[in-house]
């Protein structure tokens, strides 16, 4: 439930930033973060996350929208015969100090094993899953290795706001002028998809507090409370001259006999929508809205730290939640059934992203709560280059 609360308040924190930005001298920074939580709410109040399946994936386009223009406007603006290009001073700090964001960066994949109940084929999840883990891995890879093939260690910190040009030169941080309608777009792609992530991701954590708080969803399914269960009391196979009997379609459900069929499944979203109608409605709305209320609060707190608030939220949060227990969980519930390499390989997943999350919680935590005075341009690179740009297209 914590990486669910504290995911939508990095975007909060991001969408403000992008916002301001956007209309310089309108509002500031915290006027920002409010407005853009008043224009999520009709998609926070969505009772469940089956009405809202079009608006995720329309998030999940502005974001390689945004991502896209981002790199592309990097890649033209440093374009031209330059030197190498510098490397980074790789240290154990800087190395561990990058687990929080890559841990942010995984956690909406990870979050989707959440949101099971009310897919439609739950067997598919973990498959679901998984592509979703490889094409985010693709997709940071891509992120990260074409905009270093331009600038190297000087591309630290947010891709988007290393393409925001200075209102008095017009310059970048990296020292060209850009387009400023393309950043426009890739700002308004990247606004779309916080507004529509915040209120997919935060959809979890609005299940948790109403069952918790307002005694809804008492019915558990099955299957997500026995675990293995089912395995332990086997459907009796059918006879062998049944088989031919039986039509491709049963045979299918029975494949699938641990997971609802579908009439159980709409059966089960149908009950679970009218819980919200009635009495309820009030109910659900009012702690939907002060829940919403409290991550705004946060979200003004840490709003002039974007970059080390990703990195405390990814490092505790999603490594804790996402990573670490639900490993832990795994392997309590299926020691004997797992094989022996299986373990070891939780085990250092186990101990590795402990490690790391503590390490970088502790960092990005000491830079959140106790800032220093004095911080470089490009904290990645050499002395040499750390607070000069190594090359300024623009004066050639």
């Amino acid at each position: 439930m914590g990486s669910c609360l504290l995911m939508p308040c990095v975007f909060l924190v991001l969408g403000g930033g992008l916002l301001d930005r956007l209309f310089p001298d309108a509002w500031s920074t915290t006027v920002w973060i409010i407005l853009m939580t008043i224009t999520v709410l009709p998609l926070a109040l969505v009772p469940t996350l089956k009405e809202g399946a079009g608006a995720a994936f329309a998030g999940c386009m502005g974001t390689l929208i945004a991502d896209g223009l981002g790199i592309a406007i990097v890649a033209h603006g440093m374009r031209g015969d330059h030197p190498s290009v510098p490397s980074p001073e790789l240290s154990l700090p800087q190395v561990a100090g990058a687990f929080g964001s890559l841990a942010m960066g995984f956690g909406a994949g990870i979050v989707l094993s959440d949101v099971q109940r009310q897919h439609s084929d739950p067997s598919r999840v973990p498959r679901v899953v998984i592509a979703t883990m490889i094409f985010v891995m693709i997709i940071l890879l891509v992120l990260g290795f074409v905009p270093y093939f331009s600038v190297g260690c000087q591309i630290s910190g947010n891709l988007l706001y290393m393409i925001y040009p200075d209102a008095t030169t017009g310059l970048t941080l990296l020292g060209f002028v850009p387009k400023w309608g393309t950043v426009v777009l890739a700002y308004i792609a990247m606004q779309m998809h916080v507004t529509i992530a915040f209120s997919v991701l935060i959809n979890p954590a609005f299940y948790i507090a109403e069952r918790l708080v307002l005694g809804m969803h008492g019915k558990k399914p099955v299957e997500m409370e026995t675990g293995l269960a089912f395995q332990e009391s086997g459907t009796p196979m059918p006879k062998t001259s049944e088989v031919s009997a039986v039509s491709v379609t049963s045979s299918r459900r029975m494949r699938t006999s641990v997971f609802p069929l579908t009439g159980e499944i709409n059966n089960d979203h149908e009950l679970e929508a009218a819980e919200y109608r009635g009495a309820n409605a009030i109910k659900y709305i009012l702690l939907r809205l002060a829940i919403i209320v409290v991550l705004v609060i946060l979200s003004i707190v840490f709003a002039d730290h974007f970059s080390d608030f990703v990195d405390f939220v990814g490092a505790s949060a999603i490594t804790a939640n996402c990573i670490v227990l639900p490993t832990v969980f795994y392997l309590m519930k299926t020691w004997e059934h797992v094989p022996l390499y299986e373990r070891f390989g939780a085990g250092v997943i186990i101990v590795v992203c402990t490690i790391l999350g503590c390490y970088s919680t502790y960092t990005a935590g000491k830079n959140l709560f106790s800032p220093s005075d004095s911080e470089a341009l490009f904290p990645y690179c050499d002395a040499e280059f750390q607070d000069v740009v190594y090359y300024n297209q623009m004066a050639l």
